[in-house]
C-alpha cells in the first residue's frame, strides 16, 4: 500500500535551519558520508551555491561566503571534515551569547527624577563651597521639583524635595537649613499645557467640536 512510504515529519530528522528545506539538509548529509575531503569539498561547494541562490538578500551583507559556510557547518552540526582557506567555524564561536548590557540603575528609588539627576549631584558634591556651587545646588532642587511635579500633576512641598536630595547626596547636600526656598510650581510649569489651562482648552476643543457638528450637512 502508498501508505506504508508515508514520512511524517514527527518521525523525520530534525531540521536546525528548516528555511533551507529538507533537501538541503540531505545533501549535507550526503556531503559528510564523502570518504575524501577532496569529494567533500566538492559537494560542500554545490551546497554553497545552491544556499546563495536561496537567500539572495545575503549577498549583500559582508562576508556574504564566510556567513553561508557558518550556517552549512550549523546544518552540519559542525561534523563536516574539509580543508578551507579560512578557519571553520566552531559550535563555541557561533552560538557565543553576547554579553549583557548593563544599564543605568543609579536610584531606583525616585525613577521619577530621572538618572541625570544623580550625576549632577554627584557633581554638585566635587564643588568647592561657594556662590556657583550654592546655584547648582538650587538649580538641582528646583529641576527635582519639576520632576516631581511631571510625574505627580499636583503641588508638592519644599521639604519632600529637599529630604530626597539629602538621600541623593548621601546626607551632603542639607537644604532644610537654609531659608531660601525653591521656585513656586506655576513658574516651573509655565507653558507646559498638561499642568496648566486644563479646563480652558478643553472648552475650546469642546466648543470647536460642537462648530464642526453644527456646519455638517445632515440627509
Amino acid at each position: 500500500m502508498l501508505t506504508d512510504n508515508l514520512e511524517y515529519n514527527t518521525e523525520r530528522e530534525h531540521l536546525i535551519i528548516p528555511e533551507y528545506g529538507r533537501h538541503l539538509q540531505k545533501m549535507i548529509n550526503y556531503a559528510k558520508e564523502q570518504p575524501t575531503k577532496e569529494e567533500r569539498l566538492k559537494v560542500a561547494n554545490a551546497i554553497i551555491s545552491v544556499m546563495g541562490n536561496l537567500q539572495p538578500h545575503l549577498r549583500d551583507v559582508p562576508d556574504f561566503q564566510h556567513k553561508l559556510w557558518d550556517q552549512l557547518f550549523m546544518m552540519a552540526d559542525f561534523d563536516l571534515d574539509v580543508d578551507l582557506d579560512f578557519p571553520k567555524p566552531t559550535r563555541e564561536e557561533v552560538y557565543a551569547r553576547p554579553e549583557p548590557l548593563e544599564y543605568p540603575q543609579n536610584f531606583p528609588k525616585y525613577r521619577f527624577y530621572g538618572n541625570n539627576i544623580k550625576t549632577m549631584i554627584d557633581v554638585a558634591n566635587t564643588w568647592e563651597d561657594g556662590e556657583l556651587k550654592e546655584a547648582l545646588i538650587y538649580t538641582i532642587a528646583n529641576h527635582m521639583k519639576k520632576c516631581f511635579l511631571n510625574w505627580n500633576k499636583d503641588t508638592v512641598e519644599d521639604d519632600v524635595i529637599f529630604k530626597h536630595l539629602y538621600e541623593l547626596s548621601d546626607g551632603k547636600i542639607n537644604l532644610n537649613k537654609e531659608e531660601e526656598d525653591l521656585s513656586d510650581a506655576s513658574s516651573l510649569m509655565r507653558g507646559n499645557t498638561k499642568y496648566t489651562n486644563t479646563k480652558t482648552s478643553s472648552k475650546k476643543a469642546h466648543h470647536k467640536k460642537n462648530t464642526s457638528n453644527r456646519s455638517r450637512k445632515r440627509y
